[in-house]
Formats: C-alpha cells, structure tokens, sequence
C-alpha cells in the first residue's frame, strides 16, 4: 500500500464515521465530532514527506500528565485510525515518543527516571494499544527520544506542549 493511499485512508477514518445501525450511528457521530475538535485544535496533524507517513497527536490527548497510560480520548483516537493501521502490511509502524526539556521531578521520579524512560513509556503503550488491537507486532516498534527532537524551542508553555507527542510513523520497509 503506498504512502499517499494510506494519507487519505487515515484523513478519511478521522473525517468522516460508517454507520452500522442507529446506536452504533450516535456513538460514531460522537467520536466524529470530537476528533473533528481534536483536528482542528491542532491535537492531531497528518504529514506525509518521502517515503513516510506521520501521525503526530499532542500527549494531553493521549496521556494524563506525568502517565503512560492512555486515557479515554487517546484509545479514542487510536481506535479510530486502528483499521487502517491493521490494513498495512509491507511498511513498519514505528511509534516515537517526545518530551518536553523539563526535567522529571517530585513522586513521578520513582516510576521514570528521565524524559527519555517518560517518552519511550509512552510510546510502548501505544505500541502495545495497536497489537491489541490487531496491529501485525512484526511491523511495530517503539522509540522513545525525551526532549533530544523537539519540534518548537522549549521556551514558554505552548512550545513545550507542542514537544510533548507521541507520533506513529509509517515507513518503507526498505528504509
């Protein structure tokens, strides 16, 4: 499957809701709207450049802060671009984990030692969301990069929450 199919594949699914039945209709709407919000508050981008294909979501719709456990709005999310994540077989699903530069600090400190472990925690658990989900394990993999590739300099509060995100990479396997 190529890079610009599975772009509109995605674009469709977080577009746009099939109906099954008038229940299954109201709560499709429901998650149609809110990841119509989520859009366009900028919560999730889609980026395609060469031979991959990012979807990039900010980690306060994925994780509660200080966890690397998903919350209801990221299972949300995910479940909605899982069909066409399990339609994928001859690409890798890398998903990358990014902090902010502020260190870790207070009772968080036992259970992550670094912005690095925090990162790749939360990539894991995402990792793990899309096997359960039926994602082929052999095509994943998790890398956590701490505050090392941030996308916006760490200089006031809405560049750092910028920096905190969790991006699912499709990629050529002969990359």
């Amino acid at each position: 499957m190529n890079i610009r199919l599975l772009a509109f594949l995605l674009l469709t699914v977080l577009g746009a809701s099939a109906c099954v039945s008038a229940q299954k209709y109201k709560e499709e709407e429901a998650l149609n709207q809110e990841l119509q919000s989520e859009l366009a508050a900028n919560q999730v981008q889609i980026k395609e450049l060469n031979d991959e294909l990012t979807v990039s979501m900010v980690n306060e719709l994925l994780f509660p802060s200080g966890s690397a456990d998903l919350n209801r709005s990221g299972k949300t999310v995910l479940d909605k671009i899982m069909p066409t994540l399990k339609s994928v077989t001859d690409k890798h699903i890398e998903v990358r984990g990014y902090t902010d530069n502020v260190p870790i600090g207070g009772s968080l400190k036992r259970r992550y030692k670094s912005n690095w472990e925090l990162s790749t925690a939360r990539a894991t658990s995402v990792l793990e969301f899309l096997q359960k989900g039926g994602v082929a394990p052999t095509l994943l993999s998790a890398r956590g990069f701490g505050e090392y590739q941030p996308i916006a300099p760490n200089d006031s509060n809405e560049n750092r929450a910028k920096n905190r995100r969790t991006d699912i990479v499709i990629i050529g396997k002969d990359r």
